[in-house]
């Protein structure tokens, strides 16, 4: 007693050396973001922000991803697993409690030295009996333990959130990747339509003289190319029709979408709010916070086992010969031991252990510097990208205006018959060009408001899930 006693005042001194804080990852948060403007300020993006692009279609696809999407499903199995090592881990701070009921029958010999027989002795034994096994925590090696489970828990938590997020994101991209599909194609049969009508007149022209054979063939170069250009738009269309059926845990056959036009769609308004919201919003800079957490108290663990380790096991119950008088007093016994083990030479095994968990622990805080600093660019890169898109947006609809005016006038004059026909080949490839590209800036905007969606945590609520049974 007084030995542990010693123990105690010993631990107790200690407590100032054994005090472990996360360390300072001594970030330079900004005052706002570069590209933000004055719009630096307002409320976080909804949880159901997708439905501000007013598509009922894709509200559908977003709801059901979030049931059954396999690889959400995978996260939340591991959380199970974390959670399940949890309790492994915890289960060091409590004491073990076995019970033991035995049996036992043995003979001697019944042969003497000189070879007589003189009886063999049988005797039968019964034991009953309670035994208990703990270990005095006094380092916190086993608390540190399970508290490094329980973080790991509460980050797999986290990157449920992570795995969810980029889902969410991976639909709304693929879902406005096949209406733009669909807008393309309209555009290149459209188109097809236009260029045969122009076939049809220079050939009406071959036919009254004022036309040429080389006019033909060049007209219908231009027809053959954008009949070639429809079936690459098809592929894209088929291949992002798959990745959501993909996404929503379904066979391709069975996922049928209407799609529809991106003219339909109104991007929403985003606001980033202030930098310092991030590091609440993203889940996957608190998945980093908590992993750095679980390695600090590994690092606590390991230097715990410098320490000796102090175990008290027990055990009692009853002992007896014959079964019916086994639970008597005279046949009660007991035993307590208590031990002691201090660690004189391992190899280096201690050191190497703690050297190790230190070493996790700095990795982790630079992954977690390298992550806050990573979302500050991953928001600013998404402002960028919305406002010249939108700014493109703007540009390539007055080119598609002029574009067509030019055409029309040109085909009005072929068929007047004072076109030159270079004119009317250089107005056709032109229109259908900046057809084409407007579609895809109008794409490369919706991407773009996904992403900063995406960037900012895509409406996810910033709340600490802890473990159901953590200790």
């Amino acid at each position: 007693m007084k030995l542990l006693g010693a123990f105690i005042v010993v631990a107790a001194s200690a407590g100032c050396i054994l005090t472990k804080d996360l360390p300072d990852p001594a970030l330079e948060i900004p005052g706002g973001y570069k590209a933000a403007g004055r719009s630096s300020t307002g409320a976080p993006p909804t949880l159901d922000w997708w439905r501000g692009f007013r598509a009922s279609e894709l509200t559908t696809l977003m709801e059901e991803a979030q049931t059954v999407n396999l690889d959400i499903a995978a996260a939340t199995a591991r959380i199970i697993q974390a959670d399940a090592q949890a309790r492994i881990t915890g289960a060091a701070l409590l004491p073990t409690l076995n019970f033991n009921g035995q049996e036992s029958y043995s003979r001697t010999s019944g042969s003497s030295a000189s070879g007589l027989s003189i009886g063999g002795r049988e005797t039968v034994n019964y034991t009953a009996s309670l035994s208990s096994a703990y270990e005095i925590d006094f380092w916190g090696k086993n608390r540190d333990a399970a508290l490094a489970a329980e973080e790991i828990s509460t980050a797999n938590r986290f990157d449920r959130d992570v795995v969810a997020l980029t889902t969410l994101a991976a639909v709304a991209n693929a879902y406005f990747q096949v209406i733009a599909s669909q807008d393309r194609i309209r555009t290149a049969t459209s188109n097809i339509a236009s260029a045969t009508r122009i076939l049809d007149a220079i050939k009406a022209r071959l036919k009254v003289g004022t036309g040429t054979d080389l006019d033909v063939a060049q007209q219908e170069a231009v027809l053959a190319n954008q009949r070639a250009s429809v079936p690459p738009l098809r592929q894209t269309l088929a291949q992002n029709i798959n990745a959501l059926a993909t996404l929503v845990a379904r066979p391709p056959e069975s996922v049928k979408v209407s799609g529809g036009s991106l003219n339909l769609i109104v991007p929403p308004r985003v606001t980033p709010g202030l930098p310092s919201e991030l590091l609440t919003q993203r889940p996957d800079i608190r998945r980093q916070e908590a992993q750095l957490a679980s390695a600090t108290a590994n690092v606590g663990s390991a230097r715990a086992q410098f320490f000796p380790s102090i175990t008290l096991t027990g055990q009692g119950g009853y002992q007896s010969s014959s079964l019916a008088s086994l639970f008597q007093p005279h046949a009660a016994f007991f035993n307590a031991v208590g031990g002691l083990t201090q660690p004189i030479f391992d190899g280096g095994r201690i050191l190497g252990n703690f050297e190790l968990s230190k070493a996790r622990q700095d990795e982790l805080l630079q992954t977690y510097r390298k992550t806050v600093v990573q979302a500050f660019a991953d928001v600013d890169n998404a402002l960028v990208s919305i406002r010249q898109t939108t700014e493109k947006l703007r540009l390539q609809r007055e080119v598609v205006a002029a574009s067509r005016r030019a055409f029309q006038l040109s085909e009005q004059q072929l068929r007047a018959g004072t076109a030159d026909i270079v004119t009317v080949l250089n107005t056709q490839l032109t229109l259908f060009q900046a057809e084409d590209v407007l579609w895809q800036a109008q794409l490369a905007r919706l991407l773009a408001v996904v992403s900063l969606y995406q960037a900012l945590g895509g409406g996810w609520e910033p709340k600490v899930e802890r473990p159901v049974n953590a200790l």
